[in-house]
Protein backbone atom coordinates (compact mmCIF):
# COMPACT_ATOMS: atom_id res chain seq x y z
CA UNK A 1 0.00 0.00 0.00
CA UNK A 2 2.95 2.41 0.76
CA UNK A 3 4.65 1.72 -2.51
CA UNK A 4 1.18 2.78 -4.31
CA UNK A 5 0.60 5.53 -2.10
CA UNK A 6 4.15 6.98 -3.30
CA UNK A 7 3.50 6.27 -6.58
CA UNK A 8 0.07 8.08 -6.53
CA UNK A 9 2.43 11.22 -5.08
CA UNK A 10 4.70 11.11 -7.71
CA UNK A 11 1.93 11.13 -10.40
CA UNK A 12 0.38 13.92 -8.85
CA UNK A 13 3.41 15.76 -8.46
CA UNK A 14 4.08 15.40 -12.51
CA UNK A 15 0.66 16.54 -13.43
CA UNK A 16 0.98 19.00 -10.65
CA UNK A 17 4.49 20.75 -12.58
CA UNK A 18 2.70 19.71 -16.19
CA UNK A 19 0.24 22.47 -14.69
CA UNK A 20 2.69 24.37 -13.67
CA UNK A 21 4.53 24.65 -16.71
CA UNK A 22 1.50 25.31 -18.77
CA UNK A 23 0.73 27.99 -16.62
CA UNK A 24 4.46 29.19 -16.91
CA UNK A 25 4.04 29.16 -20.87
CA UNK A 26 0.34 30.88 -20.48
CA UNK A 27 2.24 34.24 -18.91
CA UNK A 28 5.29 33.77 -20.99
CA UNK A 29 2.84 33.90 -24.54
CA UNK A 30 0.48 36.69 -22.91
CA UNK A 31 4.44 39.05 -22.15
CA UNK A 32 4.86 38.14 -25.79
CA UNK A 33 1.41 38.85 -27.08
CA UNK A 34 1.98 42.89 -27.84
CA UNK A 35 5.16 42.33 -29.99
CA UNK A 36 3.57 39.30 -31.90
CA UNK A 37 0.61 41.49 -32.49
CA UNK A 38 2.84 44.22 -33.89
CA UNK A 39 5.28 41.80 -35.45
CA UNK A 40 2.50 40.76 -37.64
CA UNK A 41 -0.08 43.64 -38.03
CA UNK A 42 2.63 46.35 -38.56
CA UNK A 43 5.89 44.58 -39.78
CA UNK A 44 4.75 41.09 -41.95
CA UNK A 45 1.33 42.16 -42.65
CA UNK A 46 2.02 45.31 -44.98
CA UNK A 47 5.26 43.24 -46.22
CA UNK A 48 3.30 40.85 -47.56
CA UNK A 49 0.45 43.77 -48.74
CA UNK A 50 3.26 45.57 -50.20
CA UNK A 51 4.41 42.21 -51.89
CA UNK A 52 1.26 41.84 -53.75
CA UNK A 53 1.01 45.16 -54.80
CA UNK A 54 4.29 45.28 -56.82
CA UNK A 55 2.44 43.03 -59.04
CA UNK A 56 -0.24 45.40 -59.44
CA UNK A 57 -1.47 48.30 -60.39
CA UNK A 58 -2.79 50.34 -57.98
CA UNK A 59 -3.40 53.97 -57.49
CA UNK A 60 -4.64 54.77 -53.71
CA UNK A 61 -8.28 55.18 -55.28
CA UNK A 62 -9.29 52.34 -57.50
CA UNK A 63 -8.77 48.44 -56.30
CA UNK A 64 -5.78 47.30 -57.46
CA UNK A 65 -5.31 45.76 -60.70
CA UNK A 66 -2.72 42.38 -61.32
CA UNK A 67 -0.01 42.80 -64.27
CA UNK A 68 2.43 40.56 -63.20
CA UNK A 69 5.67 41.77 -63.50
CA UNK A 70 4.88 45.03 -65.46
CA UNK A 71 6.28 46.99 -62.68
CA UNK A 72 9.67 45.57 -62.09
CA UNK A 73 10.12 45.31 -66.02
CA UNK A 74 9.70 49.57 -66.31
CA UNK A 75 12.29 49.97 -63.98
CA UNK A 76 14.83 48.76 -66.95
CA UNK A 77 13.57 51.84 -68.93
CA UNK A 78 13.04 54.72 -66.05
CA UNK A 79 16.05 56.55 -66.75
CA UNK A 80 15.03 58.52 -63.03
CA UNK A 81 15.20 55.38 -61.55
CA UNK A 82 18.83 54.80 -62.70
CA UNK A 83 19.79 58.23 -61.65
CA UNK A 84 18.71 57.81 -58.53
CA UNK A 85 20.98 54.55 -57.97
CA UNK A 86 23.88 56.35 -59.08
CA UNK A 87 23.10 59.08 -56.49
CA UNK A 88 22.36 56.24 -53.34
CA UNK A 89 25.37 54.61 -54.55
CA UNK A 90 27.45 57.29 -54.57
CA UNK A 91 25.93 58.84 -51.20
CA UNK A 92 27.04 55.50 -49.70
CA UNK A 93 30.10 54.54 -51.03
CA UNK A 94 31.74 57.72 -50.22
CA UNK A 95 30.22 58.52 -47.15
CA UNK A 96 29.67 55.10 -44.74
CA UNK A 97 34.21 54.72 -45.38
CA UNK A 98 34.58 58.47 -44.13
CA UNK A 99 32.43 57.73 -41.61
CA UNK A 100 33.58 54.37 -40.36
CA UNK A 101 37.56 55.71 -40.44
CA UNK A 102 36.85 59.22 -38.85
CA UNK A 103 34.79 56.94 -35.76
CA UNK A 104 37.62 54.83 -35.73
CA UNK A 105 40.27 57.77 -35.74
CA UNK A 106 38.26 59.54 -32.80
CA UNK A 107 37.72 55.99 -30.76
CA UNK A 108 41.58 55.78 -31.03
CA UNK A 109 42.32 59.17 -29.11
CA UNK A 110 39.58 58.55 -26.64
CA UNK A 111 40.91 55.08 -25.70
CA UNK A 112 44.07 56.64 -24.84
CA UNK A 113 42.44 58.00 -21.91
CA UNK A 114 41.74 61.45 -22.31
CA UNK A 115 40.50 63.34 -19.46
CA UNK A 116 37.15 63.88 -19.34
CA UNK A 117 36.16 61.06 -21.77
CA UNK A 118 32.48 60.34 -20.42
CA UNK A 119 31.67 64.17 -21.85
CA UNK A 120 33.22 63.69 -25.04
CA UNK A 121 31.68 60.52 -25.99
CA UNK A 122 28.31 62.03 -24.41
CA UNK A 123 29.34 64.93 -26.81
CA UNK A 124 30.57 63.06 -30.04
CA UNK A 125 27.43 60.18 -29.66
CA UNK A 126 25.14 63.00 -30.10
CA UNK A 127 24.85 63.54 -33.46
CA UNK A 128 24.04 60.22 -34.45
CA UNK A 129 20.68 60.89 -31.75
CA UNK A 130 20.16 63.93 -34.41
CA UNK A 131 21.48 63.56 -37.32
CA UNK A 132 18.50 61.41 -39.32
CA UNK A 133 15.55 64.53 -37.54
CA UNK A 134 14.18 66.91 -39.50
CA UNK A 135 15.19 69.79 -37.30
CA UNK A 136 18.96 68.75 -38.11
CA UNK A 137 18.24 68.97 -42.12
CA UNK A 138 16.76 72.31 -42.04
CA UNK A 139 19.87 73.73 -40.28
CA UNK A 140 21.97 71.84 -42.40
CA UNK A 141 19.79 74.00 -45.32
CA UNK A 142 21.15 77.02 -43.31
CA UNK A 143 25.07 76.41 -42.58
CA UNK A 144 25.24 75.82 -47.04
CA UNK A 145 22.66 78.34 -47.97
CA UNK A 146 23.97 81.04 -50.00
CA UNK A 147 24.12 83.04 -46.82
CA UNK A 148 24.31 80.37 -44.36
CA UNK A 149 27.36 79.80 -41.71
CA UNK A 150 29.87 78.29 -44.04
CA UNK A 151 29.61 81.38 -46.49
CA UNK A 152 29.74 83.92 -43.63
CA UNK A 153 32.89 82.01 -42.73
CA UNK A 154 34.48 82.29 -45.79
CA UNK A 155 33.68 85.86 -46.18
CA UNK A 156 36.17 86.35 -43.19
CA UNK A 157 38.96 85.08 -45.20
CA UNK A 158 37.67 86.93 -48.55
CA UNK A 159 36.42 83.60 -50.10
CA UNK A 160 32.85 84.30 -52.00
CA UNK A 161 30.95 81.07 -50.96
CA UNK A 162 27.82 79.75 -53.46
CA UNK A 163 24.58 78.22 -52.56
CA UNK A 164 26.19 74.73 -52.17
CA UNK A 165 22.81 72.91 -51.47
CA UNK A 166 21.22 74.54 -54.52
CA UNK A 167 24.74 73.70 -57.03
CA UNK A 168 24.26 70.04 -58.60
CA UNK A 169 27.99 69.42 -58.41
CA UNK A 170 28.03 70.18 -54.37
CA UNK A 171 24.55 69.20 -53.64
CA UNK A 172 25.18 65.74 -52.94
CA UNK A 173 28.69 66.35 -50.99
CA UNK A 174 26.86 68.47 -48.29
CA UNK A 175 24.21 64.98 -47.38
CA UNK A 176 27.45 62.79 -47.14
CA UNK A 177 29.30 65.59 -44.71
CA UNK A 178 25.83 65.52 -42.91
CA UNK A 179 25.90 61.77 -43.09
CA UNK A 180 29.71 61.74 -41.80
CA UNK A 181 28.96 63.76 -39.56
CA UNK A 182 26.59 61.42 -37.59
CA UNK A 183 29.38 58.81 -36.39
CA UNK A 184 29.22 59.00 -32.97
CA UNK A 185 26.81 55.37 -32.51
CA UNK A 186 29.74 53.41 -34.73
CA UNK A 187 32.44 55.60 -32.45
CA UNK A 188 31.02 54.14 -29.41
CA UNK A 189 30.93 50.62 -31.21
CA UNK A 190 34.47 50.88 -32.27
CA UNK A 191 35.47 52.43 -28.66
CA UNK A 192 33.97 48.89 -26.91
CA UNK A 193 36.19 47.03 -29.25
CA UNK A 194 39.13 48.75 -28.43
CA UNK A 195 37.98 48.34 -24.59
CA UNK A 196 38.46 44.40 -25.50
CA UNK A 197 41.71 44.10 -27.08
CA UNK A 198 44.12 42.63 -24.44
CA UNK A 199 47.29 45.12 -23.42
CA UNK A 200 49.54 42.06 -23.28
CA UNK A 201 50.32 42.02 -27.51
CA UNK A 202 50.95 45.93 -27.02
CA UNK A 203 53.20 45.13 -24.41
CA UNK A 204 54.82 42.86 -26.40
CA UNK A 205 55.11 44.91 -29.46
CA UNK A 206 56.63 48.30 -27.42
CA UNK A 207 59.22 45.09 -26.08
CA UNK A 208 60.01 44.91 -29.91
CA UNK A 209 60.33 48.04 -30.66
CA UNK A 210 57.13 48.79 -33.25
CA UNK A 211 55.48 52.52 -33.29
CA UNK A 212 52.25 53.51 -32.85
CA UNK A 213 51.72 53.05 -36.57
CA UNK A 214 52.88 49.96 -36.54
CA UNK A 215 51.08 48.48 -33.81
CA UNK A 216 47.93 49.94 -35.10
CA UNK A 217 47.89 48.00 -38.18
CA UNK A 218 49.55 44.83 -36.59
CA UNK A 219 47.32 44.65 -33.81
CA UNK A 220 44.58 47.54 -33.54
CA UNK A 221 43.29 47.01 -36.62
CA UNK A 222 43.26 42.72 -37.44
CA UNK A 223 41.75 42.51 -33.94
CA UNK A 224 39.19 45.26 -34.43
CA UNK A 225 37.75 43.61 -38.07
CA UNK A 226 35.03 41.61 -36.17
CA UNK A 227 34.05 45.39 -35.16
CA UNK A 228 34.34 47.24 -38.16
CA UNK A 229 32.44 44.56 -40.26
CA UNK A 230 29.84 44.75 -37.62
CA UNK A 231 29.76 48.92 -38.30
CA UNK A 232 30.34 48.47 -42.00
CA UNK A 233 26.76 46.30 -42.71
CA UNK A 234 24.86 48.67 -40.31
CA UNK A 235 25.99 51.69 -41.73
CA UNK A 236 25.35 50.54 -45.06
CA UNK A 237 21.72 49.42 -44.64
CA UNK A 238 21.30 52.88 -42.34
CA UNK A 239 22.70 54.85 -45.89
CA UNK A 240 20.68 52.74 -48.33
CA UNK A 241 17.64 53.80 -46.17
CA UNK A 242 18.58 57.43 -45.99
CA UNK A 243 15.55 59.48 -46.76
CA UNK A 244 14.94 62.67 -44.43
CA UNK A 245 18.39 64.49 -44.75
CA UNK A 246 17.32 64.53 -48.98
CA UNK A 247 14.14 65.38 -48.68
CA UNK A 248 14.36 68.48 -46.52
CA UNK A 249 17.37 69.61 -47.92
CA UNK A 250 15.69 69.40 -51.67
CA UNK A 251 12.32 70.37 -50.44
CA UNK A 252 11.42 66.93 -51.89
CA UNK A 253 12.08 67.63 -55.48
CA UNK A 254 15.49 65.94 -54.97
CA UNK A 255 16.94 68.90 -56.69
CA UNK A 256 18.68 70.61 -57.88
CA UNK A 257 18.69 68.48 -61.20
CA UNK A 258 18.01 65.55 -58.86
CA UNK A 259 21.41 65.53 -57.60
CA UNK A 260 20.00 64.41 -54.52
CA UNK A 261 17.70 62.39 -55.88
CA UNK A 262 18.04 59.15 -53.35
CA UNK A 263 16.17 56.27 -54.25
CA UNK A 264 14.20 56.49 -50.97
CA UNK A 265 13.19 59.92 -52.31
CA UNK A 266 12.23 58.54 -55.78
CA UNK A 267 10.20 56.56 -54.18
CA UNK A 268 8.14 58.42 -51.93
CA UNK A 269 7.38 60.86 -54.86
CA UNK A 270 6.11 57.96 -57.50
CA UNK A 271 3.81 56.29 -54.54
CA UNK A 272 2.59 60.03 -52.45
CA UNK A 273 3.24 62.29 -55.63
CA UNK A 274 2.10 60.78 -57.92
CA UNK A 275 0.02 57.93 -56.48
CA UNK A 276 1.57 55.03 -58.46
CA UNK A 277 1.90 52.93 -55.31
CA UNK A 278 2.09 49.29 -57.01
CA UNK A 279 5.04 50.94 -58.73
CA UNK A 280 6.60 52.24 -55.74
CA UNK A 281 6.09 48.80 -53.90
CA UNK A 282 7.61 46.89 -56.98
CA UNK A 283 11.26 49.75 -55.76
CA UNK A 284 10.39 49.06 -51.83
CA UNK A 285 11.41 45.13 -52.81
CA UNK A 286 13.90 46.17 -55.12
CA UNK A 287 15.95 48.16 -52.92
CA UNK A 288 15.31 45.04 -50.29
CA UNK A 289 17.00 42.54 -52.84
CA UNK A 290 19.74 45.64 -53.29
CA UNK A 291 20.60 45.65 -49.90
CA UNK A 292 20.51 42.23 -49.22
CA UNK A 293 23.20 41.63 -52.03
CA UNK A 294 25.50 43.73 -50.47
CA UNK A 295 24.74 42.23 -47.11
CA UNK A 296 25.46 38.66 -48.42
CA UNK A 297 28.25 40.01 -50.43
CA UNK A 298 29.27 41.46 -46.84
CA UNK A 299 29.72 38.29 -45.31
CA UNK A 300 30.90 36.20 -47.93
CA UNK A 301 33.93 38.79 -47.95
CA UNK A 302 34.36 38.59 -44.51
CA UNK A 303 35.96 35.14 -44.13
CA UNK A 304 39.18 36.96 -46.31
CA UNK A 305 39.86 39.58 -43.82
CA UNK A 306 37.82 39.33 -40.45
CA UNK A 307 40.02 38.10 -37.96
CA UNK A 308 37.84 36.20 -34.81
CA UNK A 309 40.62 35.11 -32.14
CA UNK A 310 39.17 31.94 -31.33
Amino acid sequence: MSALGELGSLRGKKAGAKAGGKKDNLAGYLFLAPWLVGLFLITIGPMLASLYLSFTDYNLIQAPKWIGLENFIRMLSDERLHNSLKVTFTYVFVSVPLQLAIALLLAVVLDRGVRGMAFYRSIFYLPSLLGSSVAIAILWRQVFGTTGLLNQVLDIFGIHGKGWISDPSTALGTLVVLNVWTFGSPMVIFLAGLRQIPTMYYEAAAVDGAGTLRRFFSITLPLLTPIVFFNLVLQIIHAFQSFTQAFVVSGGSGGPSDSTMFFTLYLYDRGFGNFDMGYASAMAWFLLVIIGVFTAANFFASKYWVFYDD
